[in-house]
């Protein structure tokens, strides 16, 4: 029988392990990533268990954790963009890859904090296959019908899985579906929107797309990322001059005039510094 491999972090992250200080969580979340990136160079599925081992105790156990400042988010975060490619290579058979998704999604919604909000927009590539895309997606679609019906939107609803079910359903490649369930939305918030673009792409229907970004701007959106959005179209489509008219400085908007002047000249090669 083969022996139950032994985690070095899990012990760590018991629940509320920490106290308010962030820095010796952040120590022990960058640890526990590099422990199963280093198996998964030998073993792939081990390390998957491993990840969704982790992601399954990590926020209750910085439940405690001062969060305040955003580094112990942005460590939780970095550690959800590496561990869910590891997760979804995993070669397993459906009824392991189930299991996985099952135990990510009770931990999703017990998560209270919350740290691991991340996870369902990711939800899509965790599947790893359509059809079991498609089951998530058929699962999930009902309750955000209903957090979105008419009777909720003047006061408006939330679900922890509306981001699940957009990523579900792009991974299935039902983006007809996103479209008209983004249309029951009380609001436009582009972190749903965003699905809608993605989709429009999917279907080969850019233009649209770029109108559907636009249209999602407004006081309180995130004006980068959609323009971000944007400018990639623009520039997958070759056309970099107006990319760079309309885009270049909303898209590339860094922390110091001069970081942001490096990330357009990186972007735009061609273009003259007096530009």
């Amino acid at each position: 029988m083969k022996t139950k491999h032994k985690w070095t972090f899990a012990p760590r992250f018991r629940r509320q392990a920490f106290g308010w200080r962030s820095q010796p969580a952040i120590q022990r979340v960058e640890e526990a990533v590099a422990e199963i990136k280093a198996a998964a160079r030998q073993d792939p599925v081990l390390a998957a268990e491993g990840a969704v081992l982790f992601l399954g105790k990590v926020s209750p156990a910085l439940e405690q954790v001062d969060s305040s400042s955003g580094a112990i988010g942005s460590a939780v975060n970095y550690a959800i963009e590496t561990l869910v490619p590891i997760i979804a290579k995993a070669p397993v058979d459906e009824a392991t890859r189930s299991g996985w998704l099952d135990r990510l999604w009770k931990a999703v919604e017990e998560d209270d904090i919350p740290y691991i909000e991340m996870l369902p927009e990711y939800w899509g590539e965790l599947c790893h296959t359509p059809d079991l895309a498609s089951r998530w997606a058929d699962e999930l679609i009902h309750p955000v019908r209903i957090t979105w019906s008419e009777d909720r939107k003047a006061g408006g609803g939330y679900f922890k899985g509306t981001s699940a079910c957009m990523s579900a359903l792009c991974s299935a490649g039902r983006y007809s579906e996103v479209l008209s369930l983004l249309d029951l939305a009380p609001y436009k918030f582009w972190h749903y929107r965003q699905w809608g673009f993605k989709a429009l792409i999917a279907m080969g229907k850019r233009a649209e797309a770029l109108r559907y970004a636009e249209e999602s701007r407004g006081i309180n959106e995130p004006v980068a990322a959609i323009a971000a959005a944007c400018e990639e179209i623009l520039l997958d489509s070759g056309l970099g001059e107006e990319a760079y008219q309309r885009y270049a400085i909303e898209a590339n908007q860094k922390t110091t005039y001069l970081a942001t002047f490096r990330a357009i000249a990186k972007k735009y090669p061609h273009k003259a510094a007096s530009d």
